[in-house]
């Protein structure tokens, strides 16, 4: 059917397995496309937005914070399809609706947009942060709202002093499955990890702006990017045959998140990973299976992995194994899985190693973030390895050798750490 979107899934992996082994790793790679994808078209699902802003103390330390703010809500609102339902939350140590003046939400229109603006503009920042308390708010709107695509922008600019962390991950579990968030953090008082947890059990992106002027513009990116998903509640469905086992499941890119943990039984052989809402856009995923080794010779469907969204197949593709004796084929390194194996160890070498520069341990530190240095030059990930330079000192990049730096701002650790996770794509060539 005409404008209806399009899925397409290719594997990367090396099918031949030397005898004995167990493991097949693939890179699944999903594209999405067609007419019905093109963001506000027919196509678009019925949506509803929410906008929560920081409005402590600190959102007036420097001024153009909460200005910029301001400013940036106001394009979000404008951004909005016509019809869309939303709300916008000032958030404190407590979460205040700004608009509508009372729990709910409004569809967008002229006059709507224009009174929440107004509602906006009128917004001071004063009092502490409790970011769970600002979900929570978001989580009871969202109830009430029958939207196929339900999504929030959190912002912040300070650490969330006035709640415990257990305080937030209790919120962030009520929250999973009901709504898509994206958090940013604004000003060099932002903790990466706490970006890093809302987005991730959110299904959303995380990242830094260190200049507030850059707010209006990543506002407008994200509910663009909202506005324009076609198919919601979207999951990799993912057989394998019996005595096999799933060792995980990540998507790789545009970033790393593993979905190992989230899996929904379908059956004994089938499970389901959730990936969100879907626009016209690609996405890459790391599936790993252990498998009964079979003799020499013989061959074994490893996984069938589809997406399907309300039990309907998008598409579908196979992993296969081989067993075989040829050493020239079973050693044959796929560059997609050797390259998505490093950008995962990239990530986690940079959450260690900053980890433990927090901690004093300078030699475990300096081994990590040097790794980190080495596998992003490895890579060509050159926004990584830009980072990187920002917190230790490079002697020898390709033999991973750093010192860190002795004196590093803040904000440059964070935004090391809550970009560590973005990847980048390697370049296909025939084998």
């Amino acid at each position: 059917m005409s404008g209806q979107p399009e899925f397409v899934a290719e594997v990367d992996q090396n099918e031949y397995l030397p005898a004995g082994r167990r493991i097949v790793d693939a890179i699944v790679t999903v594209t999405a496309s067609g007419a019905g994808l093109r963001g506000g078209g027919t196509g678009a699902l019925s949506a509803a937005e929410v906008i929560m802003i920081d409005t402590s103390g600190s959102m007036n330390v420097p001024q153009s914070k909460i200005q910029e703010a301001k400013r940036a809500t106001a394009v979000a609102i404008d951004t909005l399809r016509d019809g869309v339902a939303f709300a916008v939350i000032a958030g404190s140590a407590h979460a205040r609706m700004v608009y509508p003046g009372q729990p709910g939400m409004m569809a967008a229109n002229p006059q709507t947009r224009a009174e929440a603006k107004q509602a906006v503009s009128r917004l001071r920042a004063e009092g502490g942060t409790a970011i769970g308390r600002w979900l929570h708010l978001a989580n009871h709107l969202f109830a009430h709202q029958p939207a196929e695509a339900r999504h929030a922008i959190l912002l912040t600019d300070g650490q969330n002093a006035h709640e415990t962390p257990h305080d937030l991950q209790r919120v962030l579990d009520s929250c999973e499955g009901r709504f898509v968030c994206d958090s940013r953090g604004v000003g060099d008082d932002w903790v990466a990890d706490e970006l890093r947890k809302v987005a991730s059990t959110l299904l959303g992106t995380a990242d830094g702006l260190e200049d507030p002027a850059e707010l209006p513009a990543a506002f407008q990116a994200m509910i663009s990017s909202a506005m324009g998903k076609s198919v919601a509640d979207v999951a990799l469905r993912v057989w394998t045959p019996t005595g096999a086992t799933v060792r995980f499941v990540k998507q790789v890119f545009p970033q790393v998140e593993d979905l190992t943990g989230r899996r929904t039984e379908v059956s004994a052989r089938i499970g389901e990973y959730p990936t969100g809402s879907w626009g016209a856009e690609s996405r890459d995923y790391h599936v790993s299976v252990e498998l009964e080794p079979q003799a020499v010779g013989e061959e074994l469907l490893a996984a069938r992995i589809s997406l399907v969204a309300a039990d309907q197949v998008l598409t579908e593709r196979l992993v296969l194994a081989r067993w075989t004796d040829d050493e020239e084929l079973s050693t044959r390194i796929n560059r997609q899985v050797a390259h998505y194996t490093g950008q995962a160890e990239l990530a986690e070498a940079i959450q260690d190693g900053l980890k433990a520069r927090d901690a004093g341990d300078v030699e475990t530190a300096t081994a990590k973030l040097g790794r980190a240095v080495q596998l992003a030059t490895e890579s060509g990930h050159t926004d990584t390895a830009k980072l990187l330079a920002r917190v230790v000192d490079v002697v020898d990049a390709p033999n991973g050798t750093v010192r860190l730096k002795k004196r590093v701002s803040g904000v440059d650790a964070e935004l090391t750490n809550v970009r560590s996770v973005k990847t980048v794509r390697v370049k296909k060539t025939q084998d």
